[in-house]
């Protein structure tokens, strides 16, 4: 059976943007699939494993349509989580034939395709069978897994181990580690840590860590600023991420505080793994792998 034409690449991809405009802040890789079948159905031929395979064409089809639609700046692929950008969803609002719009996405791809120094945008940005193989879409989905499995092994984390890995990271980063929360009620701060490494002077860094998979709001973070004394550094750690009025809070905010994402903490984690002490890395232990990359 022949690959699938335009207009049905086109169905996909709009179906894509449907889904994430429900999902402004975006939505794992892996739940995007079934939303999709959802929208545009799935044909026999794209229900059969690819060649060689056992990714069904669905799926690889989707990923290969969104790779134009990442580099004409409509989404972003991070750490997981299909993100749909304003311009993208005005994109998605503004062309009605799903052909349009896949079109509109190939010819953005070969601008910024012309504007890399050592990037050859093809004639035909239409992609054959045998290009949804590539290197891109298999690195996307061995990123996707491995960030999938580090957020189920936090999320399922005691609350109170997750406050000892936190306390294993700021280590690794060359802090000294004055104190540590008891298990107990929570008195708003978790973590209290020096910048000198062995604990003699510079501004106090107090955390606040949390578990929980909802996003942390700005009533939330206003109340975390009441235990932040003249010269203490905040921190406010969360698996959940923050309401983009926290976020602006934090923007706004005249003390200084920085917050953690769970992303960001597992960024942090491997940038400084091999500094972390051996009993702290023990709690998430990680194995770096090489992957040939895809030429950017």
């Amino acid at each position: 059976m022949a690959a699938l034409d335009r207009k049905r690449r086109g169905e996909l991809l709009a179906g894509v943007f449907t889904v994430l405009a429900r999902h402004p802040d975006g939505l794992k890789a892996r739940d995007v699939f079934p939303e999709v079948e959802k929208e545009v159905g799935m044909t026999e031929f794209e229900a059969a494993n690819y060649p060689g395979s056992d990714v069904r064409r669905f799926e690889k089809t989707i990923r290969f349509v969104t790779i134009n639609a990442v580099k004409a700046g409509w989404m972003v692929k991070e750490a997981g989580v299909w993100t749909p950008t304003d311009v993208g969803l005005q994109a998605h609002r503004e062309t009605t034939d799903p052909e349009h719009l896949l079109l509109e996405a190939q010819k953005l791809y070969k601008a910024w395709a012309k504007a890399q120094p050592d990037e050859e945008p093809s004639e035909d940005s239409e992609a054959g069978e045998e290009e949804l193989s590539g290197t891109s879409v298999t690195l996307e989905r061995a990123e996707e897994a491995s960030w999938d499995e580090v957020r189920d092994t936090l999320h399922a984390m005691d609350p109170y181990d997750f406050q000892d890995l936190v306390a294993g990271l700021f280590r690794g980063m060359g802090y000294f580690v004055e104190w540590i929360a008891p298990r107990g009620k929570d008195r708003g701060i978790d973590l209290v840590a020096l910048a000198d490494p062995i604990g003699t002077g510079g501004p106090r860094i107090k955390v606040q860590v949390k578990r929980e998979q909802g996003k942390t709001s700005a009533t939330t973070l206003r109340a975390f600023y009441s235990v932040l004394h003249e010269g203490d550094i905040g921190v406010f750690v969360t698996l959940g991420g923050f309401t983009s009025d926290a976020e602006a809070e934090a923007r706004t905010e005249t003390r200084r505080i920085r917050l953690i994402d769970a992303t960001d903490f597992f960024r942090l984690w491997v940038r400084h793994y091999e500094e972390i002490p051996e009993e702290d890395r023990r709690r998430l232990p990680i194995k770096l792998v090489p992957f040939l990359a895809p030429v950017e």
